[in-house]
């Protein structure tokens, strides 16, 4: 290892091989969030499904993308090591893009050539194997990439390690801004070999390429790579013990045996007393994970339900149109901008007014600020509705009577009141008066939308017996949805449009309040949270609460499927509150268990079991591990980066 690290190439004082670590990161979360940017538009509107079930298969993808990380750890410390599990699963992550791009290619089964799919299982099979694949490769991945460019820095290389570090998580934001902005650009196209439909393939397949030179520029800068043999991982010895303790507490739990101060000690017939003493340490700050699911499921909720919100609002922002699924991009503009402001402003003038304002104080708030998002969605949901119509369900019919003669028309229905609808002349209107839509005379007010949100602009060509043709274009808005009347002069002036449903007229720059609240959350929530974890745990554990964060996210995605699915609420208004209530419940029950809790200093406790170690080998590491906890706590209170993000 030794020899290998003085052959190392470097740069400006910086190993050349984390270059190729950080465009890797770039192009894999850009990758990754590009894919997921889109993915709940291609649910509803490729695929067929309706909103709750999109919700539902999205989360469930984010759910499993945050369980598999674990098992990555797993693999890369115990059997493979970093840089084999990164380039395996990487293939994994690539198949699984390139498999997205050919299942949203809808002529592979249009065989009528009509625009839609007619063997729309295909499509519904290849999709869910291609996330599956990008969950195992995403997820497995997440955990290596970054502790293997900590891998390339020698010991004396601190400094260096931790400008590393800054950039590889600006690398994530820049990944994650430009794809999220990019890729509904892509989807918003026209593409098709006999129809042109949204062009989910483009969006689609663009992040699969970009997957494909994430691969390639990290295999190519293989020959530079420090490469350290698995050592066994910590994880798994952690739960060997705490299954150890329980089997040895249940098979000694009659009252012949004494009691023991922790339930933990009873490890200690097999484990060390300071292996037991740092699972101690890191089982204090998984309690306090328990309520923190709650948050995350409000939180990716901005990649489903306030996507699926942003479709039904007006996105002309007038000099540009913002897609539905470009909202999201909000969330990774206001944290480049909220952090350094946070940290720099806001945190310090708090501590100058007197106010102990504790981390789990801030994540408290964190979570009441994400509460307030989600009333501030559901206000905004109230007012959207009051100008969506009520569209039948599916118990129910629709059907629209148009009279194009001069004089009314009786119509009976069995079951319905009759009714007369009124007569038309097309040369006595110029379309859009209210008079002109009395002719429809409907028992339940329904249309087809002919308005995509991606398409504002309708064209048609016609043409009639004789072979006339005109070409005519209809601005269309939003949501909006249109009958156009063609007398049969085929005269295009006397050619009458009538506007069935009107326009979204909520404007999309609405939603920026729930995001600011929601990103605010985030901010002091999320980056306090990992802050908090790392300084109250072990050096040598800190990957263990590494996986415990991630699972709380996992859970939150399983508590909103779980909603999605099971929730019987017929608004969309009263899910958000639900979720804001929810979450204010578990946030007064975070805040006692905040009181309650004692904060620890590990490294003072690891040095007592330095004192009663007499093995001059076991006192060598712990002075070794505490000298690594004092400088991270140390490196961590000096420097207080501008450049924590939460996007891993």
């Amino acid at each position: 290892l030794n020899e290998r690290t003085r052959r190392q190439p470097h740069c400006l004082g910086y190993p050349v091989s984390i270059f190729f670590i950080v465009v890797n990161e770039f192009c894999e979360r850009f990758s990754y969030y590009g894919m997921k940017a889109v993915l709940v538009l291609y649910f509803k509107y490729f695929i067929g499904w309706d909103n709750d079930l999109s919700t539902t298969i999205y989360h469930t993808f984010v759910a499993l993308c945050y369980l598999t990380p674990i098992l990555g750890a797993i693999i890369a410390d115990s059997w493979l090591g970093k840089f084999k599990t990164i380039v395996y699963l990487s293939i994994v992550y690539t198949i699984g893009q390139v498999i997205m791009a050919i299942s949203a290619i809808h002529d592979i089964t249009d065989t009528n050539r009509d625009g839609t799919p007619d063997n729309m299982t295909f499509h519904t099979a290849m999709s869910m194997l291609g996330l599956i694949l990008i969950a195992l490769g995403t997820g497995g991945i997440k955990p290596c990439v970054a502790a293997f460019g900590g891998d390339q820095f020698e010991e004396h290389q601190e400094k260096q390690r931790s400008t590393f570090f800054s950039i590889f998580y600006l690398s994530i934001n820049a990944g994650s801004l430009l794809s999220t902005l990019i890729t509904p650009i892509l989807r918003a196209q026209e593409c098709g070999i006999y129809s042109k439909q949204s062009c989910f393939p483009l969006a689609f397949g663009v992040p699969a390429a970009l997957m494909v030179v994430a691969l390639i520029v990290f295999i190519a800068g293989h020959n530079m790579y420090i490469m350290e043999s698995p050592k066994g991982n910590i994880l798994l010895q952690v739960m060997k013990c705490i299954g150890f303790a329980i089997r040895n507490r249940f098979n000694h739990r009659s009252k012949q045996h004494p009691k023991r101060e922790h339930w933990m000690d009873w490890a200690e017939e097999k484990y060390d007393k300071l292996l037991i003493a740092q699972v101690k340490m890191v089982l204090k700050v998984l309690f306090l994970y328990i309520p923190l699911p709650m948050f995350w499921a409000l939180f990716d909720q901005q990649g489903s339900r306030w996507t699926l919100q942003a479709t039904t609002m007006d996105g002309n922002f007038g000099a540009f149109i913002i897609q539905p699924d470009q909202m999201q991009i909000v969330n990774p503009i206001l944290i480049v901008i909220m952090v350094p402001i946070m940290d720099s402003a806001v945190y310090p003038l708090i501590k100058k007014c007197g106010l102990n304002f504790t981390p789990l104080r801030r994540m408290t708030v964190g979570m009441l600020l994400a509460s307030l998002a989600f009333v501030a969605a559901a206000l905004l949901q109230i007012q959207i509705d009051r100008t969506v119509p009520n569209f039948p369900s599916s118990s129910q019919t629709q059907v629209k009577f148009l009279n194009l003669e001069n004089t009314p028309v009786p119509v009976v229905v069995e079951g319905q009141e009759p009714f007369v609808v009124p007569g038309f002349n097309v040369s006595s209107h110029n379309g859009t008066s209210n008079s002109i839509k009395q002719f429809l005379k409907e028992l339940l007010f329904y249309t087809d939308l002919i308005s995509d949100v991606s398409f504002p602009r309708a064209s048609f060509t016609i043409e009639n017996e004789e072979g006339q043709t005109c070409h005519y274009i209809l601005q269309l808005g939003f949501g909006s949805s249109y009958t156009v009347l063609i007398p049969n002069t085929f005269t295009f002036g006397e050619s009458v449009t009538i506007q069935d449903i009107n326009p979204n007229d909520i404007h999309m720059a609405w939603q920026v309040i729930q995001y600011f609240l929601m990103t605010c959350g985030e901010v002091v929530f999320s980056v306090t949270g990992l802050d908090f974890s790392y300084s109250q745990a072990p050096s040598n554990m800190k990957s263990v609460l590494q996986a415990g964060w991630l699972l709380t996210v996992a859970v939150g995605n399983i508590i909103v499927l779980i909603v999605a699915e099971a929730g019987s609420l017929p608004e969309q208004w009263a899910e958000y509150v639900l979720f804001a209530c929810l979450l204010v419940a578990v946030s007064i029950i975070f805040a006692v268990m905040a009181y309650f809790y004692t904060y620890m200093d590990p490294a003072e406790i690891e040095a007592k079991f330095m004192e009663l170690e007499p093995d001059d080998k076991k006192r060598k590491e712990l002075e070794m591990m505490t000298k690594d906890n004092l400088a991270y706590v140390n490196n961590e209170t000096s420097n207080n980066t501008d450049v924590k993000q939460t996007k891993i």
